[in-house]
């Protein structure tokens, strides 16, 4: 894929799939929701969550970034990065209302929820029990199957 369209793509979806090891040296592999900060994928979460305890150990991860759902639609981008973990209240904090827009404030929900005022609010209590994880990217990997015809 060209940079345009894996901006394009990571503009698009909402959910990364996050790769990190674990003690056991397994693969422990999870979804989230992200925002893309000057071309990087920055994502919030719990700070006492089993992916912050295994970057903090080792801060190498692998992220994926898929779409389609037929063969000849697969598209996607798979980053490999390194975390770097902010505790900062003010930008945990910010960074979850991004995250709350991107997934549609003010709008509705995939279940039909309105999200409010009172879920920026939830947000912003829970940035104390939260961390920032930027991703900072060392490789890339990324594939079109809807390009395949023209091979």
């Amino acid at each position: 894929m060209t940079e345009l369209e894996v901006t394009g793509l990571l503009e698009a979806r909402r959910t990364v799939i996050c790769a990190t090891t674990g003690a056991d040296g397994w693969p422990h592999v999870v979804p989230l929701w992200y925002v893309v900060r000057e071309d990087e994928i920055w994502v919030w979460t719990y700070a006492a969550s089993q992916k912050v305890v295994n970057l903090e150990r080792d801060p190498y991860a692998t992220l994926l970034v898929e779409a389609g759902d037929v063969y000849a639609e697969l598209r996607g981008v798979m980053l490999k990065v390194e975390a770097e973990i902010v505790h900062d209240p003010e930008l945990v904090s910010a960074l979850g209302l991004a995250v709350l827009a991107r997934s549609g404030a003010g709008e509705r929900n995939a279940h039909g929820d309105e999200i409010t005022h009172e879920a920026a609010e939830v947000v912003v209590r829970q940035a104390s029990k939260r961390v920032a994880i930027r991703f900072v990217e060392h490789a890339r990997i990324s594939w079109d199957h809807r390009k395949l015809a023209e091979i």
